[in-house]
C-alpha cells in the first residue's frame, strides 16, 4: 500500500479540530466541481451548435465545389466533366448557375440570388428534407418552378396557393442604351412550388431553379458558376480533392465544407476555445482555497509530523502526504464536476429545459447538446493539472517552514 496515499486519504475525511478546516475543504471541493461541471456543459452547448451548423449546411452545400479563381463563369467542359464522373468515389455532379436577381411578387420587390441547379441536385443534396411548405419541384413536364427560401418568401408574401408567377429581372449582358429602364433588363417568370428552411443566411438569400431556366434570364449558353461533386463517404475526401483539383488544373478551386464555410467554422471554433480558458482561469482562481486548506492542516497536523519523525519516515514522504491531500481534494471535485455535468447534458438532451430565446425564427427551441468523449478527457486533465500545481506550492514552500521545524 502506498503509505503517503493512505494517510493523506485519512485526513481528507477525517474530521479535523478545526471545523474551519472541513469547511475550507468542502468549498474547495465545491468550487472545482462547479468550474468542471460548467467546462462539461458549455463544451457540450458548442459542440451541439456545431453539430447542429454543419447539419444544417451539409443539406445545402456540397462535398466539393469547384470555383473559377479569375470571373464569375466559365464554359462547361464536358470532356472535364466526363472525367470528374469516372473519379473513384464521385456520385453525383451537378452544374450551378448562381447569380443576383431582382425577384417581384405582386407589389412587393427583392434582391436575392438564384441559383440554377441541374437535374441531380436533389439527389446530392439534403434540402428536400428542409421543405416546410409545397415540394421540391423544379421540373414538371415542360413546366419549370423555384424553390424559394423562408426568408424571402416572408418578404414577398409569397403564397403557394395563389396563382401569381415571381418574375425575376437581371441585367442585360449585351444592350444598346435605351431610355426605357425595363429594356435594360431580362425577365422571366416562375411559379414556386417549394419553401425550404435550413438557416436565415440562406433562408433569406437563396431561390432555386432549373438551371435552363437561369441559363436562358442570364443569356448564357453553356456557362456555369460553378460545379458541385457529392462524394461516397466510404473514400478519402482528402485524396478524392487532389484528383480532382489534378483535372480541373490550376485556374480552378476546389473548395470542400469546411472550407466553404471556413471563416464561420474558426469563428465557432475560437469561440469554443475562448470560452474554455476563461472557465479554466475561473477554475483555477477556485482550486486557490487548495493553498489556505493545506496550510491550515499543515498547521495542525504538526504533532502527527512529529510522530512520523521519530518513526524514521523520510521527509520527502511525508511532503508527498500532504501533496496527494491536495490532488485528492481537486480529484474529488472534479470527479463530482463531471458527474453533473454529464447529467445536466443527458437532461437536457433528452427533455430540452433550457429554450432558446426567440426560437421560432430558428430550426431549433431548445439548446442543442452533444458529449464527446475527447471533452472529458481534456477536463479532467485539465483540472488534474490545476490541482496539482495548486497543491504542489504550498507543499513545497509553505511546508518546508513548517517541516523544518520537526527536524
Amino acid at each position: 500500500m502506498n503509505f503517503p496515499f493512505f494517510i493523506a486519504k485519512r485526513y481528507l475525511f477525517a474530521k479535523k479540530s478545526q471545523n474551519t478546516i472541513n469547511l475550507i475543504s468542502a468549498i474547495t471541493v465545491f468550487g472545482v466541481a462547479v468550474g468542471t461541471m460548467a467546462l462539461i456543459v458549455v463544451l457540450s452547448v458548442f459542440n451541439g451548435f456545431d453539430a447542429l451548423v454543419h447539419s444544417l449546411f451539409n443539406s445545402f452545400n456540397s462535398d466539393l465545389k469547384i470555383t473559377i479563381q479569375e470571373g464569375k463563369r466559365f464554359p462547361d467542359d464536358l470532356s472535364s466533366i466526363q472525367k470528374l464522373k469516372e473519379i473513384p468515389g464521385v456520385l453525383y455532379l451537378t452544374e450551378v448557375v448562381e447569380e443576383n436577381a431582382l425577384l417581384k411578387y405582386g407589389k412587393k420587390q427583392y434582391i436575392a440570388t438564384i441559383k440554377g441547379v441541374s437535374k441531380d441536385y436533389v439527389k446530392m443534396s439534403g434540402i428536400d428534407t428542409m421543405i416546410i411548405d409545397g415540394k421540391f419541384t423544379l421540373r414538371q413536364g415542360k413546366n419549370e418552378y423555384a424553390v424559394v427560401g423562408q426568408g424571402i418568401a416572408m418578404k414577398l408574401s409569397i403564397g403557394l396557393n395563389f396563382v401569381n408567377p415571381i418574375i425575376v429581372y437581371v441585367p442585360k449582358r449585351i444592350g444598346k442604351i435605351s431610355m426605357n429602364p425595363e429594356k435594360a433588363f431580362n425577365r422571366r417568370y416562375i411559379f414556386p412550388s417549394g419553401i425550404f428552411a435550413i438557416q436565415q443566411d440562406f433562408d433569406t438569400r437563396y431561390m432555386i431553379v432549373p438551371i435552363d431556366f437561369a441559363r436562358k434570364l442570364l443569356d448564357y449558353t453553356n456557362e456555369v458558376s460553378s460545379l458541385e461533386l457529392d462524394i461516397d463517404p466510404a473514400f478519402d475526401m482528402d485524396e478524392i480533392q487532389e484528383k480532382v483539383k489534378a483535372v480541373m488544373g490550376k485556374n480552378f478551386e476546389v473548395k470542400n465544407r469546411f472550407e466553404q464555410e471556413e471563416l464561420l467554422y474558426k469563428i465557432m471554433k475560437t469561440e469554443k476555445w475562448a470560452i474554455f480558458f476563461i472557465l479554466t482561469f475561473i477554475l483555477i482562481v477556485a482550486s486557490f482555497n487548495v493553498i489556505g486548506s493545506l496550510t491550515m492542516l499543515i498547521i495542525e497536523k504538526k504533532k502527527d509530523i512529529s510522530v512520523l519523525r521519530s518513526m524514521g519516515t523520510e521527509m520527502q514522504q511525508i511532503r508527498k502526504v500532504f501533496l496527494y491531500e491536495g490532488w485528492l481534494i481537486s480529484l474529488t471535485g472534479a470527479i463530482i464536476g463531471l458527474i453533473l455535468g454529464v447529467f445536466i447534458t443527458w437532461v437536457q438532451q433528452q427533455f430540452g429545459i433550457i429554450k432558446l430565446q426567440g426560437s421560432g425564427s430558428f430550426v431549433i427551441d431548445t439548446y442543442p447538446v452533444k458529449i464527446i468523449p475527447g471533452d472529458f478527457i481534456l477536463v479532467l486533465i485539465t483540472v488534474i493539472s490545476i490541482g496539482y500545481i495548486a497543491a504542489w506550492y504550498p507543499v513545497r514552500y509553505i511546508s518546508r517552514k513548517f517541516l523544518k521545524q520537526e527536524r
